[in-house]
C-alpha cells in the first residue's frame, strides 16, 4: 500500500494598526509526497525571509486525516528545542530533521502506516 501526504505551504503576512508592516515569510513545501506502508518519508519544509532568523523562530507542523475536518498538530519547534506533540500515532514515529538557520524545518515520519495519508502543514512563525 501506498501512504500519500499532501503539503500545505503558507505564507504569512501580519498587520497591526499604527505599526510598519512585517515582512512575510514565503513557505515552501512538496505538492505531494508517496511513501509505502512501513517505509519512512521525509516531508520538506523550506522557507525565506528577508529578515535575519530570529531566536524565537517557531516551526509548528499540523495533519489533517484524509476525509476528515479535524486538524491536530503533530510537532512543534520553539526556543531551540523540537517538541513531539504527544497526540495521536505520530508521537513514537517522527523525527526531525530540520535546521532553522538553513531555513529549513523538515521532519521524518518513519513505519508508515494507511492512516498516515492526509494532509500535513507546515507554519512557520520568525517574530517579531
Amino acid at each position: 500500500a501506498v501512504v500519500a501526504a499532501r503539503g500545505a505551504g503558507l505564507t504569512a503576512l501580519c498587520v497591526s494598526p499604527g505599526v510598519s508592516p512585517v515582512s512575510p515569510i514565503h513557505v515552501y513545501t512538496q505538492r505531494e509526497v508517496y511513501g509505502t506502508v512501513g517505509s519512512r518519508v521525509t516531508l520538506s519544509c523550506s522557507f525565506w525571509s528577508s529578515e535575519w532568523i530570529s531566536e524565537d523562530i517557531s516551526i509548528t507542523w499540523h495533519f489533517q486525516a484524509e476525509g476528515s475536518r479535524d486538524t491536530i498538530s503533530i510537532f512543534h519547534y520553539a526556543k531551540g528545542q523540537p517538541y513531539i506533540d504527544d497526540v495521536g500515532t505520530f508521537k513514537e514515529r517522527m523525527e526531525w530533521a530540520g535546521n532553522p538557520r538553513r531555513r529549513d524545518g523538515s521532519i521524518v515520519i518513519h513505519s508508515l502506516e494507511p492512516s498516515d495519508n492526509g494532509t500535513f502543514t507546515c507554519d512557520v512563525k520568525n517574530p517579531p
